[in-house]
């Protein structure tokens, strides 16, 4: 959703050409200065913005949905997301404990969307300073609620990951269904 804010007059008029729905909605930041200092901390105050991906909980015309970052690719499909509930995520790399907001399956709710708002603007409603401090706070039992939300590291694959454990990548790579291009750094 925010890169079609970020997109020229020119450009977004050739979005229906390649999109059945597109929604425009209004960019979303992290404004405590606690906020700010985490992403300072992390070197990545761009993720300010990321924000904006809880106007997802908007699209109450759909029962449930996948999100899935502007840094991800699809190479196999993924049909079966569909089928999982809310909040159906993969371990984050970092910390196993936490979801990676990458690609997630959530049920729209404008009062999950109220309360996340209401959240984010308080000074503990995200501990990084982003969104996915954010969705990891509201949905704090993710890691020991139900295992069956917990999704392969298939679904949400990291290029980084595929460097550390080669082993690993060698042996499972043929399943990989979305690669998640994280950091800075973008093709």
């Amino acid at each position: 959703m925010i890169d079609c804010l970020l997109l020229s007059s020119l450009h977004r008029n050739l979005l229906p050409d390649f999109f059945d729905h597109i929604e425009v909605v209004n960019l979303l930041e992290s404004s405590t200065p606690e906020h700010e200092a985490m992403l300072r901390a992390l070197k990545r105050p761009e993720l300010s913005v990321t924000l904006t991906k809880i106007h997802c909980w908007n699209l109450t015309q759909f029962s449930r949905a996948v999100f899935m970052d502007a840094d991800t690719v699809v190479v196999q499909p993924i049909d079966e997301l569909f089928e999982r509930e809310e909040l159906s995520a993969v371990s984050d790399i970092g910390w196993p404990d936490v979801f990676n907001t990458g690609v997630f399956v959530f049920q729209p709710s404008n009062q999950t969307f109220a309360d996340l708002v209401k959240l984010a603007a308080t000074k503990d409603g995200t501990f990084d300073g982003g969104d996915q401090g954010l969705l990891n706070t509201y949905f704090s039992d993710w890691a020991t609620r139900d295992i069956s939300r917990h999704l392969s590291f298939a679904y949400n694959c990291s290029i980084v990951s595929t460097n550390s454990y080669l082993p690993a990548f060698k042996r499972f790579g043929h399943n990989v269904k979305v690669i998640h291009f994280l950091g800075s750094l973008k093709p």
